[in-house]
């Protein structure tokens, strides 16, 4: 087997310009921390919407229950 350079990515190849506009915001939202809410919101989504689409018990609001009740685990021993 020949080894030589890598074929380049035809997915990289763009002249693809990020207006002044788009860049400004994700350098702003780059910056901005993520609050708890945030975080909530994220995972209320997520288990949302990977449910099955035909469960009847996995709606918005239970997702929301689930994730309020949600303890994270320490790493400390008592």
């Amino acid at each position: 087997m020949k080894r030589g350079k890598m074929a380049t990515r035809k997915q990289f190849q763009t002249s693809l310009k990020v207006s002044p506009t788009v860049k400004r915001r994700l350098e702003s939202a780059s910056k901005r921390g993520v609050s708890e809410e945030d975080l909530r919101e994220q995972a209320v989504s997520f288990i949302y919407g990977n449910a099955p689409v035909d469960s009847k018990l996995i709606t918005k609001a239970s997702a929301r229950t689930a994730v309020e009740n949600i303890r994270l685990r320490s790493n400390k021993r008592a």
